[in-house]
């Protein structure tokens, strides 16, 4: 088979989190969305729920080998199709400044990199794009910095899982309302922002007012992986019930060969056990419009339970600072981890072109309950313009136009692969393949492209078409199981705020149970203090904020 190389997206830890990657997380990307802080009085919650969304006008130029759909199921495509032109005349008339992130290596800067001067040449001006490195406090601090300064760039990142506070002041006070430009029609102007679908617009909504174009990213959570080889020997990794996947895991566990069924990722794990017991995806909405987290439900706790089964019959693997997990799955060390979505197959195959991974589907803890499946929050985030001109701002939007082409059109080639010939040749299937220049000089500047500007995604895996359908096919089975978040596009002040904090000691107890150092009876006073110190504050905000359209869950 032929390897295609990709240009890098963003794959690394901060969004792991957006996929579902944390079961205890607090609406991630609930953090800067919806309303203000002031929301009562303001009247930002009601305002955001009234809006007109921009109009939805799908991207017809390419057919899908694998159709799509509005539920969120990913289109596939076995090979890039010829390119389409989707944008006409070059955007840009002068330089635009931006400050992105990158989740690759730092790719050579623009002066020593000719990847980027043709991406220059192509838009029509000078691309200045400041770039952070994913390392440490490295975006949040250097974009406190930059917005205290009062000298902002033109165009701005805003992540959703980096704790920004006070969102809807800081937006009014320092960015640009675009919903005159993008609410309704308005946005056919720009036909690759009307392509984006209406819930990856409701990410960039704050006190009823669109102040950016959503980055959509896959929709789908997390899901458990293991190699098909590994798992054939007990049936396969997909069971009917948790007792037949605790038999399973046991008799693939040999210590003495150094063989676990499981990586000693406890709250990855626990988050698809719970899925099994039909847990809702981070807060349930009740029958009378109230909100119930996930920690103050019955499956958490019998999660908990089953998982420190799992870990007193010996299945999970003794090293807890285990990094090359994708190596170990591969190799046979491990046999399942929890990945970041059912896209995420690639990373397998990277490793390893002839390694076949298999996807587990959430099946019934006993039979009984009905499973749930967890979706993703779709985006990551959006970019705000500063304030400025009319004449700027429709140059700018012309840009993330630009910058949000499809997959499949000329505009998305030159973004993620360059110029042909130079950056990547053709193989004979019409796949870019990146030159040695093309993986010196792309990774590091497409990673914060795309993390400030994307299309919907969709399925590629070029020279490997059995993934891409099986993907598809898998994508479809969760689905008759996918809960979203009915707290995701709303936001909590205090959530941003406080969030992640509460949440710390919720997890260190929950691992300390899974791991037998402290005892089940103890959970109860943990969610007391998750509750009293920001919990209950956080169900206020987003209860004052839930979209009439929030399903009353279920999963009966």
């Amino acid at each position: 088979m032929t390897r295609t190389s990709q240009a890098a997206g963003f794959s690394r830890r901060n969004f792991l989190g957006l996929a579902g990657l944390s079961v205890g997380a607090v609406a991630f990307g609930s953090a800067l969305t919806g309303c203000g802080s002031g929301a009562k009085s303001s009247g930002g919650a009601a305002a955001s729920s009234e809006l007109t969304l921009p109009t939805f006008k799908e991207f017809t130029g390419i057919t899908a080998d694998y159709a799509g759909n509005a539920q969120g199921l990913e289109a596939g495509y076995i090979n890039m199709p010829k390119p389409v032109v989707s944008v006409t005349g070059k955007p840009l008339t002068g330089p635009v400044t931006v400050l992105s992130e990158t989740f690759e290596t730092m790719a050579p800067a623009m002066t020593d990199n000719p990847y980027w001067q043709r991406l220059n040449t192509a838009l029509g001006g000078t691309f200045d794009m400041q770039i952070v490195e994913d390392i440490g406090d490295g975006y949040p601090a250097k974009f406190a910095t930059i917005l205290a300064s009062d000298t902002l760039p033109d165009l701005m990142w805003i992540p959703p899982n980096q704790g920004i506070p006070n969102v809807g002041p800081m937006l009014e006070a320092k960015f640009q309302d675009l919903t005159p430009y993008l609410s309704g029609d308005a946005v056919l102007e720009y036909p690759n922002l009307a392509a984006l679908k209406p819930d990856s617009w409701r990410t960039a909504v704050v006190n009823g007012k669109i102040w950016g174009a959503p980055i959509p990213s896959t929709p789908f959570g997390q899901v458990m992986v293991g190699s098909k080889n590994t798992w054939a020997s007990v049936g396969g990794l997909n069971a009917k019930n948790a007792d037949e996947f605790m038999e399973k895991a046991k008799e693939l566990t040999r210590p003495n060969e150094k063989k676990y069924a499981l990586e000693p990722a406890y709250i990855n794990m626990l988050h698809m056990i719970t899925e099994w017991l039909g847990a809702p995806n981070g807060w349930a909405v009740n029958e009378d419009r109230t909100l119930t987290h996930l920690y103050e439900r019955d499956e958490y706790v019998a999660g908990i339970e089953y998982a420190a089964k799992l870990f007193a019959a010996g299945v999970f693997y003794p090293d807890v600072a285990v990094t090359d997990v994708k190596s170990k799955v591969v190799n046979g060390t491990i046999a399942a981890a929890v990945t970041a979505g059912p896209r995420d197959l690639k990373g397998y195959r990277r490793l390893d072109p002839t390694h076949e991974t298999e996807i587990l589907v959430p099946f019934s803890f006993d039979g009984k309950v009905k499973p749930t499946y967890d979706m993703g929050y779709g985006t990551v985030g959006y970019t705000a313009f500063k304030k400025t001109d009319e004449k700027r701002i429709k140059e700018q939007l012309a840009l993330i136009n630009y910058l949000s082409a499809p997959f499949g059109t000329a505009e998305y080639l030159q973004k993620n692969f360059g110029e042909e010939g130079k950056d990547f040749t053709f193989d004979d299937k019409g796949n870019p393949i990146l030159t040695e220049d093309g993986l010196k000089n792309l990774p590091g500047v497409t990673s914060a492209l795309n993390i400030m500007a994307s299309p919907e995604s969709v399925l590629f895996n070029p020279g490997f078409p059995e993934d891409t359908k099986y993907i598809n096919e898998t994508e479809k089975k969760l689905l008759e199981f996918a809960w979203r978040n009915p707290t995701n596009g709303t936001y909590s002040d205090t959530n941003a705020k406080v969030g992640p904090k509460i949440q710390k000691p919720v997890r260190d107890k929950t691992i300390d149970i899974i791991t037998g150092r402290a005892n089940i009876s103890e959970f109860a006073d943990v969610l007391k203090r998750w509750k009293s110190e920001g919990g209950d504050k956080m169900r206020e905000e987003y209860q004052a904020a839930l979209s009439k359209d929030a399903k009353v869950f279920t999963n009966k």
